[in-house]
């Protein structure tokens, strides 16, 4: 507890130092992220928390899930905060709440937050063209694969834009979730590529390979986040990290939430099965061990279960967290609605199953029909998930935030996606 407390001095302003030091330290043995709620009280189920934590302990016991951390908020405090199973299956460490995950993608939305702070500022208007800031990308081509699997390529008709980057509009696919000649001119992920090249280097490989899709046209998962991230890095002279340690983890209260984990929560780090426990075929998530070049803005964030539901609820409570406002009401709004509209082809439901009947705003993916999709919800509901297992979801109309922290890197991981809301929801009586 006394790291916690010594880690949130130093990264927070003097207006918001006394209001988050009050947070961190008012309980030296569990410090709760957001206030407790009796979850029976705040319109769960008895019967729903116990299937809850009965889905939890056999998914453990069958070596399904090493472990993992579950927050739920609802109507602004907390129904469940519970660990459960291992940190690190190999050392057999349990799971504490304060156990720190690689949060992959879910690093996106948090960039998107820091992004759109700078947009607010005017200085970062998102029909403005990325080359404004990177001159590598004035000259972009889209690649035409033929018959042969050979590439020509065409000039684009319109430049890729700040929001192309931020609603995965931008032909920047990833190459490893493809298979077609141009898939093979770019990295395979946002980890792969911070591992493999700095900052410059980065935007050199991604700027000279052809896009997949004219700008504007399509949704396709892509690299357009860390493009935003360096973009940011030049608007603001100084790292990622910097950033959005000032802009949001500060001011939200998320003192485990970091690009570069330090030696005592990299002990805390949580782990996978070294085999898939689907495939049996050998797992790892490369970014627990290996050093990033650059802090990708697509992936390569740390965080805890406590510190990303305090920035689920921000959101939930249109940008604002303990008086610390961290986006206006209209901006959230304006993140959180359809970006796509009827003109852009949506394949959003191609890359995350069961996401039928979700289009997507700035940085998450934004429920448009209540059904359709095989996942449990309400229109309006926005989300985005962790190719490692992590789990995060706000539905303002249930008044609702989750968060699923766990290590799970397979294919399991797309299961948890559908039942974890499954189980959620069941557990509402309202």
């Amino acid at each position: 507890m006394k790291l916690l407390c010594t880690r949130a001095v130093v990264s927070l302003t003097a207006s918001s130092l006394l209001l988050f030091a009050s947070w961190v330290c008012a309980d030296p043995v569990t410090p709760y992220p957001l206030p407790k709620g009796d979850p029976i009280k705040l319109g769960f189920s008895k019967d729903g928390l116990k299937r809850i934590d009965e889905f939890m302990d056999a998914e453990i016991s069958q070596h399904r899930l090493p472990g993992a951390v579950l927050a739920v908020a609802h109507h602004g405090k907390l129904a469940v905060y519970k660990a459960y199973g291992q940190r690190d299956p190999n050392t057999q460490a349990p799971m504490t709440l304060d156990s720190v995950f690689n949060i992959a993608s879910m690093t996106k939305v948090m960039a998107t937050v820091g992004a759109l702070s700078i947009y607010e500022e005017g200085r970062l208007p998102l029909n403005a063209p990325v080359s404004d800031w990177f001159e590598e990308f004035k000259n972009s081509r889209v690649g035409i694969v033929g018959p042969d699997g050979t590439i020509t390529t065409k000039p684009v008709l319109k430049s890729i834009t700040i929001q192309d980057l931020l609603r995965h509009t931008n032909g920047l696919t990833y190459g490893g979730r493809g298979e077609t000649p141009v898939h093979k001119l770019f990295p395979p992920s946002s980890a792969g590529a911070s591992l493999e090249y700095d900052g410059k280097g980065f935007i050199n490989k991604v700027s000279s390979a052809p896009l997949l899709y004219e700008p504007g046209t399509a949704w396709d998962y892509s690299f357009g986040l860390d493009v935003l991230g360096l973009t940011l890095e030049k608007i603001e002279g100084t790292t990622l990290e910097n950033i959005l340690s000032n802009r949001v983890w500060s001011k939200v209260g998320m003192p485990s939430t970091t690009f570069h984990p330090n030696a005592t929560q990299r002990t805390k780090l949580g782990r996978p099965f070294n085999v898939d426990p689907l495939t049996g075929a050998p797992q790892s998530i490369s970014l627990l061990d290996g050093q990033t070049k650059f802090d990708c803005a697509g992936g390569c964030a740390f965080s805890s279960a406590g510190d990303y539901i305090r920035f689920a609820q921000m959101l939930l409570n249109k940008g604002v967290i303990d008086h610390q406002r961290v986006l206006s009401p209209s901006t959230v709004k304006f993140m959180t609605s359809d970006h796509l509209g009827v003109n852009i082809i949506n394949n959003v439901a191609k890359t995350e199953p069961g996401r039928a009947g979700y289009g997507f705003g700035l940085g998450v993916a934004v429920r448009t029909v209540r059904g359709v999709g095989a996942i449990n919800g309400n229109v309006g509901e926005f989300t985005w998930n962790g190719a490692n297992g992590t789990i995060f979801w706000v539905d303002p109309f249930a008044d609702l935030a989750v968060v699923m922290m766990a290590a799970t890197p397979g294919e399991i991981r797309k299961i948890y996606r559908e039942k974890l809301p499954a189980l959620i929801y069941g557990a509402l009586n309202e």
